[in-house]
């Protein structure tokens, strides 16, 4: 899921669906989360309630901050991946993560090229933001396809994580393709329960069940 909201993040895993969470600044300030302190005790608050991995976003943009940063992060939870905006020094920062052993999620990734090079930099994640791209008139789902063909050709182990989710279709979309994780928001989630048919087959069940109880 793709929120900082604790409810929503709480609903989802009661349903059996969650398997983490993806965050970054802005959906913290949604939130109304703001300063260090209460940044890093809301991921604390996120991971204790997420079993898989918590992507928690540096907002340094130089590679010695981004360092400082995600190893702060890094010891927040054994399930912190530490997400870095797509950037050169964010590429040197990836490969100097691996070589620690923490996990790395390379975010705000438009092209192949840059899907590219964070998967030789060895980022476990790659987030390409397919809504963003549809925004401006260019096929998100096809740089889905295009980066997981890549990844597939060279044997990359970094999983191909579609982000900037906006409807069902590109749920189901980035599940034929084989991208490894889609993130969306609960509501677009949620959408996948909704079907006409099922809405009238069930008050079809209902109604001949009443009809049966009169008798």
């Amino acid at each position: 899921m793709d929120t900082a909201n604790l409810a929503d993040i709480k609903e989802a895993q009661e349903m059996g669906i969650l398997d983490g969470v993806t965050t970054n600044p802005s959906l913290m300030a949604k939130e109304g989360i703001t300063g260090k302190d209460n940044v890093m005790r809301h991921y604390k608050q996120i991971c204790e309630i997420v079993q898989g991995d918590v992507s928690a976003e540096v907002i340094s943009t130089t590679y010695d901050e981004m360092i400082k940063e995600g190893e702060e992060l890094a010891d927040i939870d054994e399930n912190i991946v530490v997400k870095v905006p797509m950037s050169g020094d964010s590429i040197k920062a990836i490969k100097y993560f691996s070589e620690k052993g923490i996990r790395t999620n390379c975010t705000l990734v438009f092209s192949a090229g840059q899907a590219l090079l964070a998967a030789k930099a060895g980022a476990t994640y790659v987030s390409p933001f397919v809504g963003r791209l549809d925004d401006i008139s260019t096929d998100g789902m096809a740089l889905i396809e295009q980066i997981v063909n890549i990844y597939t050709n060279y044997g990359y182990t970094t999983e191909v994580l579609a982000a900037s989710v906006r409807h069902p279709m590109h749920v189901i979309q980035c599940a034929e393709i084989g991208a490894d994780v889609m993130t969306a928001p609960l509501g677009v989630i949620k959408m996948l329960l909704n079907h006409p048919l099922t809405d009238s087959g069930l008050a079809k069940f209902l109604a001949d069940h009443a009809k049966v109880e009169k008798k």
